[in-house]
């Protein structure tokens, strides 16, 4: 008696097996059935809606194997060169290449099967390395991790032919905390405001001022501040009452409507020529000294240690939410699902009571 899950092999399974042949098993998941065949050092696996399908699959799979035949690739190409090809070629062809390349740099170093070759490393590799990161960073930085690298074996099996699987979509992902659910207080907002040396209407003349205004005006459009930091005069237009992005997160344009204040804050700002950008500010070094001037207010004010820049996005979705309807929401900030919102949408049972009247 065997259970459901696990079934036994087909009957030409049975007789390759007994030749010293492939072994496939299939397995029952959810409402999809996965096939897995293993002979000869190669391993590949699939799923379909039917058992059927998926021996008819691993048959072919089989047969394949036999004659050499079926795309079976045996390329002796090492998990170094593998990832040092993708931040050559591929990892420049991204919007977040540059962050993406230093964390694969790291896995060059760390990562203790980098020299194994790429059709030797199996899921159990990639647990290994998971179960020792996972003591290291958050769940959430691992899932990012292993993105990137499933990222690279998917390039070196489909695009390149440089491996059978990949080997990390077999793995168990860590489950993510949950979502972040942070507000901002007025004073909180007026304590960093006055240790980046801004006042209100002032044009800013310095770095940390500059952030400043960046920080207000990301609560009054709820910019990321990749997009902020970017975002450049020829791209604003103040007569209509909104600005353009050109280049977001999901990789689509969008434009985002300017309030009165939002438009206040950039009449502050001057115009430098020889420099484009509206808040002449760079993303890394604006995190930077974000956090250095955090860690001087927290000494007085302690709950600030866990404010992000990025919270202004939170808090200012937050306040739309109760000014526009929830499809204009989601097109102000680039979401295509408007249930995403969810995220980002932190109103308290209070704030929802008080407009039941």
């Amino acid at each position: 008696n065997q259970p459901k899950a696990l079934l036994s092999f087909t009957p030409k399974s049975r007789q390759n097996h007994a030749k010293g042949g492939a072994m496939a098993t299939y397995r029952k998941r959810g409402d999809r059935w996965r096939a897995e065949v293993m002979k000869s050092g190669v391993r590949q696996s699939a799923s379909f809606q039917t058992k059927a399908h998926a021996i008819a699959w691993a048959t072919e799979i089989e047969a394949g194997i036999n004659n050499g035949k079926n795309g079976v690739i045996t390329a002796h190409i090492t998990v170094h060169t593998l990832v040092t090809r993708y931040i050559t070629e591929v990892s420049p062809t991204k919007r977040g290449g540059r962050a993406e390349a230093i964390r694969l740099t790291r896995f060059l170093r760390e990562l203790y099967w980098v020299g194994e070759l790429v059709s030797k490393i199996t899921v159990d590799h990639i647990n290994g390395w998971r179960d020792q990161r996972l003591k290291e960073v958050s769940p959430a930085s691992v899932n990012r991790e292993l993105n990137i690298l499933s990222a690279v074996f998917e390039t070196a099996r489909r695009d390149w032919r440089l491996c059978n699987i990949n080997p990390v979509r077999e793995c168990r992902r860590p489950k993510n905390p949950p979502h972040r659910d942070r507000l901002i207080d007025p004073a909180e907002i007026d304590a960093m405001l006055a240790a980046l040396h801004y006042t209100h209407g002032c044009t800013p003349t310095q770095v940390m001022q500059r952030v400043a205004v960046a920080f207000l005006f990301g609560l009054e459009t709820a910019m990321r501040q990749g997009e902020i930091a970017e975002l450049t005069w020829d791209r604003v237009f103040v007569d209509k009452r909104y600005c353009r992005l050109a280049k977001t997160k999901n990789g689509d344009a969008r434009n985002v409507p300017l309030s009165t204040t939002a438009i206040a804050l950039l009449n502050t700002l001057p115009v430098v020529e020889g420099d484009s950008r509206c808040f002449r500010i760079d993303a890394s070094s604006a995190s930077s000294l974000w956090r250095k001037i955090r860690a001087r207010v927290a000494v007085s004010l302690p709950s600030v240690a866990d404010l992000h820049f990025h919270d202004a996005r939170h808090e200012a979705i937050t306040r739309l939410a109760r000014k526009i309807d929830v499809l204009d929401l989601a097109r102000m900030i680039g979401h295509r699902d408007p249930r995403s919102l969810m995220i980002y949408y932190n109103a308290t049972a209070t704030d929802i009571a008080g407009r039941l009247g």
